[in-house]
């Protein structure tokens, strides 16, 4: 069932989402190299819940097959692409570094992620961010009333094809984002437009393309979390929530609402 906010729950949804925006930019900030992911954590839920807020994945258990989740932050780097357990793992000069970051306020969800640079990076491994971050805004930008869920997809893929050889990873995407953190429908990265659920005021979606600079193909690793790319090629990943209003889209978990980069692509942006 998709769950469609009324404009005072979308304001509540700002605001967790401003509280995950806030909290990405000093992770952004701290990942360099000699850091732990795991001091990334903490660092993390000390924002978090200095917010008010309560860390979404950590203890989150998709099914009884799968551990709880222990960490406030998924740390995925190199060629981890999403779900990596913190630890005491250190980054070096050249690593890149996937983090994505919950965060529950009031019982409304926010849910973002960025991959970063930890000092400097290969060229290739830089054009690899570019790329994935530019799909997800072309994906969100895709977003329109009228349209269908599937239209975001489909800009994420059509980008994405132009920029060269990427693997555009299919076993996971986006989602439905509400009062859980996942929710109806499914946002896929990729596929024809013209399809699924009608795109509707109310509506929010978290876009999250996952790019690799090799085949698509992934594997789990055995903490049941973890998810790497099959070939050992590096992997990026970026994430938003974004409303859909009768204004336009609004990113909730960006800090100036997505004013800037859908302004340049065009887009009017519902709120700053």
């Amino acid at each position: 069932m998709i769950q469609i906010k009324s404009d005072a729950e979308i304001e509540l949804m700002r605001a967790a989402g401003l509280v995950v925006g806030r909290t990405l930019e000093a992770l952004r900030a701290a990942a360099q190299p000699g850091i732990t992911t795991q001091e990334l954590d903490e660092l993390a839920e000390d924002s978090i819940r200095s917010a008010g807020a309560i860390p979404s994945f950590k203890g989150y258990q998709p099914h009884p097959a799968v551990p709880p989740f222990p960490g406030s932050i998924c740390a995925s780097v190199n060629d981890e692409v999403v779900h990596g357990i913190p630890g005491p793992r250190r980054l070096h000069e050249g690593d890149i570094i996937s983090i994505d970051c919950g965060a529950i306020l009031a019982g409304w969800h926010g849910d973002a992620a960025v991959t970063v640079a930890v000092g400097a990076v290969a060229p290739e491994a830089a054009e690899l961010l570019r790329v994935t971050e530019e799909s997800m805004w072309r994906g969100i930008a895709a977003a329109r009333l009228g349209g269908r869920v599937s239209d975001i997809g489909h800009a994420v893929e059509s980008y994405t094809r132009t920029q060269g050889g990427y693997g555009i990873v299919e076993e996971y995407g986006g989602h439905g984002i509400g009062t859980e953190m996942h929710q109806e429908p499914h946002v896929l990265n990729y596929g024809r437009a013209g399809r699924g659920p009608a795109l509707v005021t109310g509506l929010v979606l978290a876009v999250e393309p996952m790019l690799t600079l090799g085949a698509r193909f992934t594997r789990e690793h055995a903490d049941g979390w973890t998810v790497s790319t099959s070939d050992a090629s590096l992997a990026a990943h970026f994430e938003h929530t974004f409303a859909l209003t009768q204004h336009g889209p609004w990113v909730l978990t960006a800090l100036d609402g997505g004013t800037a980069r859908l302004g340049d692509l065009g887009v009017t942006v519902a709120a700053g």
